[in-house]
């Protein structure tokens, strides 16, 4: 039985990060010979169009991203990156779709059977619901899920007020919650004991 998949989604991949805890540039870590960051991007181009890639440093991403992503820069008024709310607001800018899948560039877990149980929930997210994200015990998965494009406004105003938190936003709008029946797709690559973990289950 074949499954039917939304044609109409966008996706914006995140990789401003300093990767201060790591000590090397996450994006451009290998995992089974190909960098996470065109992992990433890899998968959900198949399915999203068009699948933005916001960053500071286009030079460095462009000889491993697809010519069908878009590389977007990062603007960093100050010379240091404004964090991930600001990067989800000027790629958001581009974006034509009703829904736009945000994530981070360090996923290395998420597989296409993630994906495809995620994107049929879409169908069955509320109208008054600006983003469809899972749920931890702190908040929200911000930089894993789903939102609506005209979440904009709010997130510019937001932002315009000196806001920079990505949990303390999504306090003032409505979120549905995303079913994850894996857990572990959510792992963020953040440390060199991370990696190490990681590397270990390839073997």
């Amino acid at each position: 039985m074949e499954t039917t998949l939304p044609t109409r989604l966008s996706a914006i991949i995140l990789a401003g990060g300093k990767s201060s805890r790591m000590g090397k540039d996450k994006a451009l870590i290998e995992m089974q010979g190909v960098p996470l960051l065109q992992r990433t991007a890899n998968l959900v181009q198949g399915y999203a169009n068009p699948v933005y890639i916001i960053t500071p440093w286009i030079e460095r991403y462009q000889r491993i991203v697809s010519a069908n992503c878009y590389l977007l820069r990062e603007t960093c008024p100050s010379g240091e990156t404004q964090g991930p709310l600001v990067g989800f607001a000027q790629a958001l800018v581009h974006v034509k779709t009703e829904w736009v899948l945000l994530l981070a560039c360090d996923l290395p877990n998420l597989k296409t059977v993630a994906m495809e149980e995620w994107l049929l929930q879409l169908d069955h997210v509320y109208d008054k619901k600006v983003a469809c994200l899972p749920r931890h015990e702190k908040g929200w998965e911000p930089l894993c899920g789903f939102y609506r494009s005209s979440c904009l406004t709010s997130l510019d105003r937001f932002i315009e007020g000196g806001g920079r938190s990505f949990q303390q936003w999504l306090q003032f709008n409505c979120v549905q919650e995303l079913f994850v029946s894996d857990r572990s797709v959510l792992f963020n690559c953040n440390t060199p004991l991370d990696l190490t973990h990681l590397r270990c289950r390839e073997k």
